[in-house]
């Protein structure tokens, strides 16, 4: 079970669970074709980041495993909704997770990603013991495999052409960590 102690603060950066006052800085970010190039979704209307929002506020703590925590990322000095960060509990028998992280284009190259994420590994090893942490990405968006090898992430696997995302075939990069090389990287 993790529920964390909230705000989360960073250097910079407030993580806290969503609230229904977070829709239209969600809908600003979620709207942008340039956010869901390398995601799943297409860009979202209103009412789609409506129904987004309903889940996240649903994802503010993690009692079992195949969870996932979903936090609001706002710049510490302004309150500026800027992005959002996740960790999921994949097992609880092989004490794994990944996490994942989205940010407004106007806050990319800032390093918030790197920071977001690492409060995630935090999270995650610290909180609820896992052993080994994942972050799974388009293998295109090269800026964001930077960001995890900054964490000390290793590239695990280059998965060509496996899934079909938008009517193209795209690549996956995987990246982890183990608990233990956090640990020694503190």
């Amino acid at each position: 079970m993790l529920k964390p102690s909230y705000p989360i603060r960073t250097e910079r950066l407030t993580l806290r669970p969503f609230t229904h006052d977070d829709l239209d800085g969600l809908h600003a970010i979620q709207s942008l074709p340039e956010v869901a190039r390398y995601l799943y979704w297409e860009h979202r209307s209103l009412e789609q980041v409506r129904e987004v929002l309903e889940t996240k506020i649903g994802q503010s703590a993690l009692a079992e495993e195949g969870q996932a925590l979903s936090l609001a990322v706002e710049l510490a000095n302004t309150g500026e909704l800027i992005g959002d960060g996740m960790l999921f509990w994949h097992s609880s028998l092989h004490r794994s997770g990944e996490i994942g992280y989205v940010f407004h284009p106007d806050h990319h190259g800032r390093g918030y990603a790197g920071e977001t994420a690492r409060a995630l590994l935090e999270l995650g090893f610290d909180g609820l013991d896992l052993h080994r942490i994942t972050g799974r990405l388009d293998g295109r968006n090269t800026a964001s495999a930077r960001v995890l090898e900054r964490l000390g992430m290793r590239r695990e696997a280059h998965l060509v052409e496996n899934e079909m995302v938008k009517g193209e075939w795209t690549d996956e990069l995987v990246y982890a960590i183990l608990q233990r090389e956090w640990r020694a990287r503190r």
